[in-house]
């Protein structure tokens, strides 16, 4: 089943996530459905509070980027041909490498797109839908939107990387997306 996308605007957004047991209610259907909402959004990552849930879980497959790639775009990228991952109870343990800059976009905050910086590769220890649990170093493009879906859980969103001046001059965009006043392809659940 495909699910709403809440809307910046929404408190889950800023709402740092809770950890969850192998218990959790209907997880599997859970899963299910938010692999579902990603493809149907065209997204590469989809994080449980986008879906109105406020737990620390994750979804991403950066596979799918690489396969939309020529062969000298995916050169560019050490992560190639990238993962499709469950992160559940994730935890970061180290970031490295340089900082470097790729333009993002969110599901949550539709039409807007910035250019963030991240470090390079990211060293994180997370449970997988069976709660296996795993400690992986990730890089390139797949250790980027395991930061951004990453930030979702922490109640962070791109957009608090970029300057104050700019999240200035993007507020009336913001606000209109708060007010449901934007065009999306996908569904969406918008705050009141």
């Amino acid at each position: 089943m495909i699910l709403p996308i809440v809307a910046y605007g929404n408190p889950v957004l800023r709402k740092v996530a809770d950890s969850i047991s192998a218990d959790y209610p209907k997880l599997e259907k859970l899963l299910e459905d938010m692999w579902e909402t990603m493809y149907e959004s065209s997204g590469v990552g989809l994080a449980a509070p986008q879906i109105n849930k406020p737990i620390r879980l994750f979804i991403i497959d950066t596979a799918q980027m690489f396969e939309n790639m020529n062969e000298d775009e995916r050169k560019e990228f050490d992560d190639s041909p990238g993962d499709k991952l469950v992160f559940i109870n994730a935890q970061i343990d180290e970031l490295a490498g340089d900082e470097w800059a790729y333009n993002e976009g969110c599901l949550s905050i539709p039409k807007i797109r910035e250019d963030i910086y991240r470090q390079e590769s990211v060293t994180i220890t997370f449970d997988d839908e069976n709660f296996q649990s795993h400690t992986r170093t990730f890089t390139g493009l797949t250790a980027r939107v395991i930061l951004h879906e990453y930030d979702h859980i922490e109640g962070k969103l791109f957009i608090d990387y970029i300057s104050l001046l700019k999240r200035k001059l993007m507020k009336g965009k913001l606000n209109d997306i708060t007010k449901g006043k934007v065009s999306v392809d996908y569904k969406m659940a918008f705050p009141g």
